[in-house]
């Protein structure tokens, strides 16, 4: 059963910092494509990062204009799991967070998503 587990939210202060986890099993994230998501209250979903196909170079990572800067995707396919690390963390940055994998390596469509992990950032 292909399933994502998203970990990591929690509760931080502006400017500070937290690591999301996600952890595929199922299948694993070699020449994938995956992305973070995040969903504010009463906002549409957004993409935050993605990573396109299995190189993780800079010419195939994506972040959104909001986060360039203080968020870093990257992924450890021994461990099989990709994260996203949040740096000067801002009340703006408040959303549930989700991890998605794509086999095609495309980031056109993301078949696979993990459930949300809350990230609550207080002013």
């Amino acid at each position: 059963e292909v399933q994502l587990q998203a970990s990591g939210g929690g509760l931080v202060q502006a400017g500070g910092s937290l690591r999301l986890s996600c952890t595929a099993s199922g299948f694993t994230f070699d020449g994938y494509a995956i992305g973070w998501f995040r969903q504010a209250p009463g906002k549409e979903r957004e993409g935050v990062s993605c990573i396109s196909g299995s190189d993780d170079s800079d010419d195939n990572t994506e972040y959104a204009s909001s986060v360039k800067g203080r968020f870093t995707i990257f992924r450890d396919e021994a461990e099989n799991t990709m994260y996203l690390q949040m740096n000067s963390l801002r009340s703006e940055d408040t959303a549930v967070y989700y991890c998605a994998a794509d086999p095609t390596g495309l980031s056109n469509e993301y078949p696979y998503w993990g459930e949300g992990t809350l990230v609550t950032v207080s002013s």
